[in-house]
C-alpha cells in the first residue's frame, strides 16, 4: 500500500528524470509525515532529502511507529511513551533525546546526541559498539544486560535496577555512576568516573 502511494504521487511527474520523480515522491511523503505529526514545526528539506528541524520536536505520547531518515533536530527530541521501536539512519539531535517509556529496542550506530539520552523503562537490551554521548545516559529499569566496551558518557550514568553483571572495559563517565540494585560486584581497573559511585557492595 505504501509503495503504491509513492507511485501515485510521482505519476503526474511524467517527463522528468526518474530519479528526480522518485525524490519528489519521497519529499511528498516527508511533508505528509510532518503535516500529520508535527504541523507546527519549522523544518526544511534539502535536495538530498536531508531534513532539518530548527527547534524542538515534541512527539510525546504520539501513536507514531517511525521517524523519517536523515533527520537532524536543532533542539531536543521528545519520544517519551511512543510506540516507536527503532530510530532512523543518521538521526542527529543537538539537544536531549527522551525515549523513556517508549518501545525502543535498538539504537543505530550513526546516532548522535548532544545532550542527555533517557531510555528509562524501555525494552532495549544493548547499545551500539563504542557508543558515545556528550550528556547523561539513563538506563534505569531497562532490559539491558551488558554495556559495550569503550562506552563514553559525558554526564552521569544511571544503571539502577538493571540486570547488568559487570562493567565494560574502558568505561568513561563524566558525572556520577549509579550501580545500586544491579548484580555488579566489582569495578574494572580501567574505569574512569569523575563523579561519585553509588553501589551496594
Amino acid at each position: 500500500m505504501r509503495a503504491r502511494k509513492i507511485y501515485e504521487i510521482i505519476d503526474f511527474e511524467r517527463g522528468q528524470d526518474p530519479k528526480s520523480s522518485i525524490g519528489i515522491g519521497r519529499k511528498a511523503l516527508i511533508e505528509k509525515w510532518f503535516r500529520t505529526w508535527a504541523p507546527d514545526v519549522n523544518y526544511t528539506i534539502d535536495d538530498n532529502l536531508n531534513i532539518y528541524v530548527r527547534g524542538d520536536l515534541w512527539l510525546r505520547g504520539a501513536q507514531i511507529t517511525e521517524l523519517p531518515d536523515n533527520l537532524s533536530v536543532g533542539g531536543s527530541l521528545d519520544l517519551q511513551r511512543t510506540q516507536i521501536t527503532k530510530l532512523p539512519v543518521n538521526l542527529s539531535v543537538r539537544g536531549n533525546l527522551d525515549l523513556a517509556g517508549s518501545q525502543i529496542t535498538e539504537l543505530p550506530d550513526s546516532l548522535r546526541v548532544g545532550g542527555w539520552l533517557d531510555l528509562q523503562g524501555t525494552p532495549i537490551t544493548e547499545l551500539p559498539d563504542n557508543f558515545r554521548i556528550r550528556g547523561s545516559l539513563n538506563l534505569r529499569g531497562t532490559q539491558i544486560t551488558k554495556l559495550p566496551d569503550n562506552l563514553s558518557v559525558g554526564g552521569w550514568l544511571d544503571l539502577y535496577g538493571t540486570q547488568i553483571t559487570k562493567l565494560p572495559d574502558n568505561l568513561r563517565v563524566g558525572g556520577n555512576l549509579n550501580l545500586r540494585l544491579t548484580r555488579i560486584t566489582r569495578l574494572p581497573d580501567n574505569l574512569i568516573v569523575k563523579g561519585k559511585i553509588y553501589k551496594d557492595f
